[in-house]
């Protein structure tokens, strides 16, 4: 049984969202990226390895550290996704004067693949804008890069005290 297309949440859905803002993005999210994977399915790519392939074909050629920041993913997603694409022969590491650090880029099946997502990803796209406004995805896409560089932010912080305490001396 497959799962039943997305539809966007439209006027009075908003008694479906949570006070929590995370549960509501997260919630948002999800919807979100099941209308895209239901479009670009015909591609044979979901929108996170869409996002990803996009990714590596706009700098011709990303190691792992480009891409976490670029997406804004963790390593262990990241290198999971990456793997698979490279199992399915789309993406093939790349060699790099440092051998410690992991390079892809897309294959001429990358390639294919890729021309043909982006005008599926293009109609998600629109319909996603339809529903939102231009304006009110722009004052959204404002807002959300601001929360995004703050928590990117915290959590660089965060790690950064976690380091120094860790190398720190052990109190006598």
């Amino acid at each position: 049984m497959g799962r039943p297309a997305a539809t966007l949440m439209t006027g009075h859905d908003h008694a479906w969202l949570s006070p929590c803002v995370c549960n509501t993005l997260r919630m948002v999210t999800r919807v979100v990226t099941q209308l895209y994977d239901d479009i670009l399915r015909p591609s044979g790519l979901r929108v996170t390895q869409f996002s990803i392939l996009a990714t590596i074909a706009r700098l011709d050629e990303a190691n792992l550290k480009q891409l976490e920041g670029t997406l804004a993913i963790d390593q262990t997603t990241l290198t999971r996704s990456l793997n698979l694409l490279e199992r399915d022969g789309v993406i093939a590491r790349a060699s790099h004067p440092d051998g410690r650090i992991k390079a892809m880029r897309l294959t001429a099946k990358g390639t294919r693949a890729l021309a043909v997502a982006r005008p599926l990803w293009a109609q998600a796209q629109d319909r996603v804008l339809r529903e939102l406004g231009t304006k009110g995805w722009a004052d959204a896409q404002r807002r959300l890069t601001h929360l995004l560089h703050i928590a990117v932010e915290k959590r660089r912080l965060g790690r950064k005290r976690r380091r120094a305490a860790i190398s720190a001396p052990a109190p006598r």
